[in-house]
């Protein structure tokens, strides 16, 4: 574990390779982290700028500077945890394994005869792969195995594990073949557990809306709500706005797979049963005849026929082909139809429509947050704790610019009308909403950046607009009518008191990310203000220079200001854990500090406390010394 101090997520593409990354080294090094955090790095289609478009698993990505590239990074000074794709691969002639019929039948979850393919989530050309074959696995994965064999790469972050058709198999077989660090990008909603699969954890989303909700001032919930529901005229709840989100997108996206399921079984009423599940998906084995109490649980939740209870039950012999596909579609439901759906539907505060999320919870207590930390340093010590990836909605400062909105709800209500006056309005109010909620988190953003959220916000919404059938005379309106409001908040006093409110909220989950039990994950950038929606705005150039240059100057003694505290607070606290390694490897202890202060101590030797409401001020026990001296915030050593 004192080997995983900090992990630093990196976004490759053609124009930034493994030798770019290896320049970084020295500076992330000198920041205190541990390891990259490489995104997929198989060869990909030509262009791929994520990578997630795997054409051939075999070959490190001769786009990014090929496998001797890759030695060289992996031996210049920091450890590697790999990004892997076990799900899908690019249904496309590139691939060799696409191109040739008979490998396309056995890799891909096809049927040649109708021609349908298995796809990730609704994007057809990216075909799912079928990670049950042996031989599937370790063609696809032997590159990936050599690398760990040899000591290249620590650890693997398995993307879309709930896609795969069983992924406890999967996992099991990663262990088997020496992968020992794994983690799983994995959704979990409120009450789940994550399984005894043999992984360190999930990649954190948990924590993210953990971290965030605990500095949401749930005292103003009753304000927020009457706001939106007066101004927009909406007053149902975020649930029932999920339950037809899903609904549709079960209905119309996954028609294709509604076919397939229908051709294996044919129960009543399919698309509402694979819209009412309240998580991802089940795992039931039934090649195994396994069934977990959970997943009974989760079954017997859901609006699922008698007949199909009893084919999931594995009651009906002869249907194991359809409960695997069953549970691998559950999860695509879910996922378009809330994150891609509803969150762009409901806006009392877009903040909490964050991946993992549930922005029908409005804050969470201090002590409801130690007591999530704690079952996740007992069962998965070594979880990642992130508040930003590639596929978050927003940055952590845009969202606690718009947390900071419940510190000033009746001032913000105000600011809304007002807005709303001069400006004339937008014909959806809940798209007036997102509007001033925007310009709140991101401003001052430019035109450009400003118009292709709100593009993208507007068709992943479907209301007015869509992607299929886009409405571009909408979407015109309402781009115009963000770039007048962007000039008349711009010039409002209100927006300076949103910032100073967020920097110290945002402060607060960066020190708790840094010091809670966990390996904390860095996005690329986001040690300096970051003010990014959401992709492909998140994965615009850093500039690694201004970032070099404001390290230096701290090592150098320079003041600590708003424009590098973030920086600063990453840099002193990951140096702190590099001192004192065990203490973060041992004990949890929860402080009682105060009202509005969340504190705790690692190992009996680091005090950690910060204010997570902005008028709550850190007072240090007798016997402690702070290292940091930053207002709101504490990182104590015994004096």
């Amino acid at each position: 574990m004192a080997g995983f101090r900090a992990t630093y997520r990196l976004q490759l593409t053609p124009d930034f390779g493994f030798a770019e990354a290896r320049e970084l080294v020295p500076y992330l090094r000198d920041l205190g982290v541990s390891h990259l955090y490489l995104s997929p790095s198989l060869q990909a289609r030509e262009g791929s700028q994520h990578g997630y478009d795997v054409v051939d698993p075999r070959h490190i990505s001769p786009a990014l500077g090929g496998e001797d590239e890759f030695r060289a990074l992996a031996g210049a000074g920091l450890g590697v945890i790999l990004d892997i794709v076990p799900n899908h691969m690019a249904a496309a002639d590139e691939n060799p394994f696409w191109r040739d019929l008979t490998l396309r039948e056995m890799f891909f979850d096809v049927d040649l005869r109708t021609g349908f393919h298995r796809r990730f989530f609704d994007v057809g050309d990216l075909g799912g792969l079928r990670q049950e074959d042996w031989e599937v696995f370790w063609a696809t994965h032997a590159k990936v195995v050599e690398l760990v064999r040899e000591g290249l790469v620590d650890g693997v972050r398995v993307d879309h594990p709930d896609g795969l058709a069983d992924p406890a198999e999967y996992f099991e077989r990663l262990a088997d073949a020496g992968v020992e660090h794994v983690w799983a990008e994995k959704i979990l909603e409120p009450g789940e557990e994550l399984r005894n699969w043999p992984v360190e954890g999930t990649t954190g989303y948990e924590f993210l809306n953990d971290v965030m909700a605990l500095c949401v001032n749930s005292g103003a919930e009753p304000a927020m709500t009457e706001l939106y529901e007066r101004f927009t005229g909406d007053t149902r709840r975020f649930e029932d706005i999920v339950a037809l989100a899903k609904l549709e997108v079960a209905v119309n996206i996954f028609e294709p797979e509604l076919r397939r399921l229908h051709q294996e079984v044919e129960v009543e009423n399919l698309p509402l049963a694979l819209a009412s599940f309240h998580v991802y998906r089940t795992y039931i084995q039934p090649w195994k005849g396994v069934i977990a109490e959970a997943d009974r649980d989760e079954i017997g939740r859901a609006s699922v026929s008698e007949e199909l209870r009893r084919v999931l039950f594995l009651q009906v012999p002869g249907n194991e082909e359809f409960v695997v596909r069953f549970q691998q579609t559950t999860g695509p439901v879910m996922a378009k139809g809330i994150e891609d759906t509803a969150f762009y539907r409901y806006f009392r505060l877009s903040a909490l429509n964050e991946v993992g999320g549930n922005p029908g919870r409005f804050g969470l207590s201090v002590d409801e947050f130690h007591e999530a930390n704690a079952k996740r340093a007992a069962r998965f010590p070594r979880h990642l704790l992130t508040t930003y990836t590639h596929d978050t909605k927003r940055s952590p400062d845009v969202r606690a610019r718009i947390i900071a909105l419940t510190w000033l709800a009746d001032e913000w209500a105000e600011r809304v009308h007002a807005w709303h006056e001069e400006l004339g309005g937008l014909d959806d109010a809940r798209e007036e909403l997102l509007v001033y909620q925007t310009l709140a988190g991101a401003a001052p953003i430019e035109r450009e950046r400003l118009d292709g959220y709100l593009q993208k916000a507007l068709r992943e919404g479907k209301v007015n607009t869509n992607w299929l059938v886009p409405n571009e005379e909408h979407e015109r309106t309402v781009q115009e009518y963000a770039w007048r409001a962007a000039a008349l908040i711009a010039r409002d006093p209100f927006l300076d008191r949103v910032r100073a409110v967020g920097r110290r909220l945002g402060l607060a989950q960066l020190l708790l990310k840094l010091t809670a039990p966990g390996v904390p994950d860095l996005y690329r950038g986001d040690e300096l203000e970051d003010l990014s929606l959401v992709d492909p705005d998140n994965r615009r150039p850093v500039d690694w220079q201004s970032r070099r240059d404001a390290l230096r100057a701290l090592q150098d003694g320079a003041p600590v200001d708003d424009a590098n505290a973030k920086l600063y607070v990453t840099w002193k606290t990951l140096g702190l854990r590099a001192q004192h390694a065990a203490a973060f490897t041992g004990s949890y202890e929860p402080v009682d500090a105060g009202k509005g202060v969340c504190a705790f101590v690692r190992g009996g030797e680091v005090l950690v406390a910060a204010a997570v409401r902005p008028d709550a001020a850190v007072v240090l026990p007798a016997g402690w010394r702070d290292v940091l001296a930053v207002e709101g915030l504490a990182l104590a050593v015994p004096a």
